[in-house]
C-alpha cells in the first residue's frame, strides 16, 4: 500500500468518527490534526466521556499500533500508587527507608517520604548525572546519595521512579501478592480490568521494568487510561484506585506549582523538564484554557486531561530520539489545544 493510500485510509478513520460532531467541532479537530501532521504526528485522539470523538492516524501510526510514549510513561507510576494505598500495601505519606531500610542510615534519605519521591522533590538528582534517556537498574537506583532536604528542590530524570520501582519490587515480595514486578502488579490491578494491552514494556538489564519510559501502547489504550483517571478511578462502576490518593496525583508541591504526583499541570511558576521541552515556558497561557493535567514525552507524545471538558486528548508522534536530543522544536501545546478547543 502507498504512503497515499494509507493517508486516505487513515483520514477515514477519523472522519467516520465525526459523524455525531457538530460541524463547528469537525473543523476545530481537523485545524488540531493538520497542525499536529505537519509536525511528525502519526496519531490523534479525542474522546469526551468515554467516547471517541476524533481518531486520525497517519504515517506509520495505525489503530492497532503501539507507540513509545516515552516520558508519558511516567504518569502510570502515580496512579499505581492509588492502587497499592488501596490495597494496603503502601501510604503516600510513609517514608520511603521502612521499606528501603539502607536508606535509613542517610540522613537525607531517611527523610524521604513516597510522596516527595513521586514529586521528584526528594533531594536526590532526577537525572543521577546521566542523559534523560539512560535509565539505572533498581540497584543502581537506590544508591543514588542525597546532599539537600526534601521538599527544597524540583529535580526531574529517571531516578525517583526506578527507586519507587525497586520500593514496590519489595512491597510486592513482602506481601506475597504473586506478583513478578511491579508491571506485573500494574497489569493485574488496572490495565487487564482497563482492556489496555501494552505492546511493548522496556526491561533494564536487571530484567525489571523501565517506570520513567519504558511503555508502548496504541492512542486508543492511552485514552482509556486518561478516562480512567479522569473518571476518579472508576470503571464499570467499581473504584479501582483509593480516590483520595488518586486525587493526591493533582497536587501540587510547593517546589513546582506545575507538577502533580508524576502529572504535569501547568500554571504559572512550573518548572518543566528541561529548558528545551518548551512545556513550562507556555505555562501561563495553558492555565488560561482551564484545568489541564498532561502526562508528556519526548517528541511531543501528549495525554491530555481535561476536566472542565470531560475530555482526553492523545498525540503521538515520530522523532523521539530528535526530541531527546533537541527538546520540543516547533510544537506548541498552546496552539494545539487553542486550534481544538477553538480557545
Amino acid at each position: 500500500m502507498t504512503q497515499t493510500l494509507l493517508s486516505r485510509r487513515t483520514a477515514l478513520i477519523g472522519l467516520s468518527a465525526l459523524t455525531a460532531v457538530p460541524a463547528f467541532a469537525q473543523t476545530r479537530f481537523e485545524a488540531a490534526r493538520a497542525y499536529s501532521t505537519a509536525r511528525r504526528g502519526i496519531s490523534f485522539l479525542v474522546m469526551q466521556r468515554g467516547q471517541v470523538l476524533f481518531e486520525d492516524y497517519q504515517g506509520q501510526g495505525k489503530r492497532f499500533k503501539g507507540w513509545e510514549l516515552a516520558s508519558g510513561t511516567k504518569s502510570f507510576s502515580g496512579v499505581m500508587a492509588a492502587a497499592l494505598v488501596q490495597d494496603g500495601l503502601l501510604k503516600l505519606d510513609e517514608y520511603c527507608a521502612d521499606t528501603l531500610t539502607e536508606f535509613w542510615s542517610d540522613r537525607y534519605r531517611s527523610a524521604i517520604r513516597v510522596t516527595d519521591l513521586l514529586h521528584l522533590v526528594s533531594g536526590i538528582d532526577g537525572k543521577g548525572g546521566r542523559n534523560f534517556g539512560n535509565v539505572p537498574t533498581y540497584a543502581e537506583a537506590v544508591t543514588a546519595t542525597s546532599n539537600k532536604g526534601t521538599g527544597t528542590q524540583f529535580s526531574y530524570g529517571p531516578v525517583p521512579f526506578q527507586i519507587f520501582g525497586e520500593l514496590v519490587r519489595r512491597k510486592l515480595i513482602a506481601a506475597k501478592t504473586g506478583d513478578a514486578d511491579p508491571l506485573a502488579y500494574l497489569t493485574r490491578r488496572l490495565l487487564d480490568p482497563l482492556g489496555i494491552r501494552p505492546i511493548r514494556w522496556q526491561r533494564g538489564s536487571d530484567g525489571m521494568p523501565h517506570l520513567p519510559s519504558g511503555a508502548a501502547i496504541t492512542a486508543r489504550d492511552w485514552a482509556k487510561f486518561g478516562q480512567f483517571v479522569l473518571a476518579g478511578g472508576v470503571h464499570q462502576g467499581k473504584a479501582l484506585v483509593d480516590p483520595f490518593a488518586l486525587r493526591a496525583n493533582f497536587e501540587a508541591s510547593k517546589a513546582n506549582p506545575g507538577y502533580g504526583l508524576t502529572w504535569w499541570m501547568p500554571r504559572p511558576g512550573m518548572i518543566g523538564p528541561g529548558p528545551r521541552s518548551g512545556v513550562a515556558s507556555e505555562a501561563v497561557s495553558l492555565s488560561g484554557l482551564g484545568k489541564l493535567y498532561m502526562a508528556a514525552g519526548a517528541g511531543n507524545q501528549r495525554l491530555y486531561l481535561l476536566p472542565d471538558q470531560e475530555m482526553v486528548i492523545v498525540r503521538q508522534a515520530d522523532g523521539i530520539l530528535e526530541g531527546l536530543r533537541r527538546g520540543a522544536g516547533d510544537w506548541s501545546d498552546q496552539t494545539f489545544l487553542s486550534l481544538l478547543l477553538g480557545a
